[in-house]
């Protein structure tokens, strides 16, 4: 008798899922086995947004193992230890489950292959998470690219995958009796305080609601996504990431419904079905970045930042907290902190301005931000989240120059000229008229006033002086440089 452990880390779907249809090609009993033990992705265990999308996702996913005849068996607990006593206690003869590319991740996996291995348990692992695995988009030279033009150069001439039609089985075994499973509230991944609220507003974990919004893009918006990906106050962006984060939809499907739906073609044309590809691309490109470098999860990939003097303000400890509440007195930085504490994502334009606000104006170190990211982020990825910092603070792989620092008065007025996005976070600036919007302490007085606003009561000051701190960082720059 063959029988399996499908061991789901963050590919929660039974659609496209590698490792289920080798379990279920080769093995007549099966166990669908989620273990939680946090500790072991330390020191990035998942953030609160991110354990509020576990749990309803492991709901979903559970629901739809129940209408297969099967169910999901949730344990806490050392990962091996776990595996090991299933294997001792119930014969398991093979152990399936779809990669990881985090440093811990690879460390654990690594082992607990040999040991169960050893032992007589057979391993199988699969690529359920990327278009191409770390060591498939190399140079000539053989080396990891570290300019991502080239890399996505590389994948189009590598020739983009084709999705083998991989559908969700109609049923599945039971999973055999007397395995218990661990109740999903005893994780206790939902916050004790009810902070949750615009989550439940704003998003439907699972893979369902993953196809939807899917076909909902593609449909209304993927055309128009070239121009429209960068206006924070339209709907032009999929809202997939958190999803492809937790496995509730693959690359694979994505790069295949836009092939489907669109008729794209592979080239680096500037078509929104080409550019929106390209982002599968960059999020490759990202995780490529880590598996290679690892050590790019706490540190810069640019050695020169290691002498680099942040938090050189007195006050740093009070302009990190004002830009986390949202209180900088710049409403695009307030708009976006506000955004994310509500609803647990922001717009990527958006990230890129409070981002660049933190680590060039405020001189706060770019890890300070990619902890509350992590924290605050549902679709808070590792490699992602290191990348972008690293990326907008100028010291990662194919990162924006130094010197390249966004204003978010002009951000403002470029991506969000008629104020639907600030007046919707920031809704104490609603009665400005737009033009004003984007700075409120460069208007009159009288304006302010017929506004409703006092600056420093109902909206506050800029916390530092633009020009002032920017030509700061510029000249600490040139002496590590």
């Amino acid at each position: 008798m063959t029988r399996a452990i499908l061991w789901l880390r963050r590919d929660l779907r039974l659609e496209d899922n590698p490792a289920l249809v080798a379990a279920t090609q080769e093995c007549k009993e099966l166990i669908p086995l989620y273990i939680f033990n946090p500790a072991e992705e330390a020191p990035w265990s998942p953030g609160a947004a991110s354990r509020w999308w576990l749990h309803h996702s492991l709901h979903t996913l559970d629901g739809e193992l129940r209408k297969r005849g099967s169910r999901l068996v949730i344990r806490q607990g050392e990962s091996l230890a776990v595996l090991q006593q299933f294997a001792r206690e119930e014969g398991i003869t093979h152990l399936f489950w779809n990669r990881l590319y985090e440093p811990a991740a690879i460390e654990r996996d690594s082992q607990i292959k040999a040991a169960l291995s050893g032992s007589g348990t057979r391993c199988m692992s699969f690529n359920g998470s990327l278009l191409f695995e770390p060591w498939e988009i190399q140079t000539g030279q053989k080396t990891p690219y570290k300019v991502f033009t080239a890399f996505w150069k590389a994948c189009l001439k590598t020739g983009l995958p084709r999705l083998e039609r991989q559908p969700a089985p109609s049923s599945l075994p039971p999973v055999p009796r007397g395995i218990e499973s661990g109740p999903l509230d005893s994780l206790q991944l939902l916050p004790s305080i009810p902070w949750d609220g615009g989550f439940h507003e704003a998003w439907k974990p699972g893979s369902t609601s993953a196809m939807h919004q899917l076909d909902r893009f593609i449909e209304k918006a993927i055309g128009q996504y070239n121009s429209d990906r960068d206006l924070p106050g339209s709907s032009g962006t999929s809202r997939l990431s958190a999803h492809l984060h937790f496995g509730e939809i693959s690359p694979l499907q994505v790069l295949e419904s836009v092939r489907n739906m669109t008729g794209f073609e592979e080239s680096m044309a500037s078509t929104g079905e080409n550019v929106y590809v390209k982002q599968l691309g960059w999020r490759d490109f990202a995780h490529h970045l880590l598996f290679h470098f690892p050590q790019t999860a706490d540190n810069p990939m640019d050695t020169r930042f290691r002498n680099y003097p942040w938090s050189w303000k007195e006050d740093a400890g009070d302009l990190l907290s004002a830009w986390q509440q949202g209180r900088t007195g710049f409403p695009i930085v307030d708009a976006g902190m506000r955004e994310l504490w509500h609803t647990g994502w922001m717009h990527n334009r958006v990230r890129m301005i409070v981002a660049s606000l933190l680590t060039k104006n405020l001189g706060i170190h770019w890890l300070e931000g990619a902890r509350w990211f992590w924290d605050t982020l549902v679709d808070a990825d590792l490699a992602n989240n290191s990348m972008g910092w690293q990326w907008t603070a100028g010291c990662g792989a194919d990162a924006a120059p130094f010197f390249r620092i966004f204003n978010p008065v002009s951000q403002s007025e470029r991506f969000d000229p008629q104020g639907v996005y600030i007046r919707k976070w920031v809704p104490e600036l609603a009665k400005l008229p737009d033009k004003a919007l984007h700075a409120p302490w460069m208007q009159k007085a009288e304006l302010l006033s017929h506004a409703g606003i006092r600056l420093g009561d109902d909206y506050p000051f800029p916390v530092v002086d633009l020009k002032e701190t920017r030509e700061r960082a510029l000249e600490q720059w040139s002496q590590v440089k």
